[in-house]
């Protein structure tokens, strides 16, 4: 989060961070329906806080996830456009290959002053939580899914800086470079922030320590994506507490 907010200091702009007072903007119902589901509640709750800020005035505003790090904050713009959501090319391994799946995502959010997406997103979704039979929906229902799905079939414009790293892109960039970083790479430029997936840690696929590590050096993982980009990467990830390399 310090990242963000010495990012919004530097450009200028207002910076809020918002606790579980964003749930309380939610209609009874669907308050009612995702009580059980923080992360479909929170993929709602965003949206109607996001129009509500433009509707007190704001011309721009922007949400990013608790666990979003801008890593390169020269590089990180605001895009041209009315409206842009994040970039997602998730690397993983499937057998004995690496594939990316490039989607799209909702850790990233930028809405300006008369735009049009914002109100049919939020419609849309409200819309689906309330089709949904049953308590429970795919916790991406409303997130990723939806938003991939519109990108698929109208191309939203997307805010390429605003990545995400998977935990085997993470591990690339611990140890100086692999074939993950480089299927990343090969999909699209660097990013110049990106959604470390915090989830992850609850799931047992990455360990907090990894990811206070590789925070702690902005710089290395600037070089080792400039490297990687360039092919040339190198073999080591800068740690003074330890010289074992997490496994993949």
């Amino acid at each position: 989060m310090q990242s963000v907010r010495n990012w919004a200091a530097d450009q200028g702009y207002d910076y809020q961070f918002i606790g579980d007072e964003l749930l309380a903007a939610l209609p009874d119902d669907l308050k009612r329906k995702t009580a059980s589901q923080p992360v479909v509640s929170s993929d709602l709750g965003r949206l109607i806080w996001l129009q509500q800020r433009l509707d007190e005035g704001a011309e721009t505003v922007v949400w990013l996830d608790a666990d979003t790090w801008i890593f390169n904050p020269a590089e990180f713009h605001l895009p041209a456009a009315n409206a842009a959501i994040g970039r997602e090319c998730w690397v993983q391994a499937d057998g004995r290959r690496w594939r990316c799946y490039r989607k799209v995502h909702n850790a990233a959010l930028m809405f300006r002053t008369g735009n049009s997406l914002l109100p049919f997103y939020r419609e849309t979704a409200e819309r689906l939580l309330r089709a949904h039979a049953g308590t429970r929906v795919v916790p991406q229902l409303i997130g990723p899914k939806l938003l991939t799905a519109l990108h698929s079939a109208c191309q939203l414009p997307v805010w390429e800086q605003a990545g995400v790293f998977s935990p085997a892109v993470i591990a690339d960039l611990m140890r100086g470079g692999g074939a993950a970083l480089q299927l990343l790479l090969k999909r699209g430029a660097p990013p110049a922030a990106s959604n470390l997936c915090q989830s992850s840690v609850a799931r047992g696929e990455l360990q907090a320590e990894t990811l206070s590590r590789l925070t702690q050096d902005a710089p290395a993982v600037r070089q080792r994506l400039s490297q990687a980009a360039a092919g040339t990467a190198d073999t080591g990830f800068t740690d003074k507490r330890a010289r074992t390399q997490d496994p993949a």
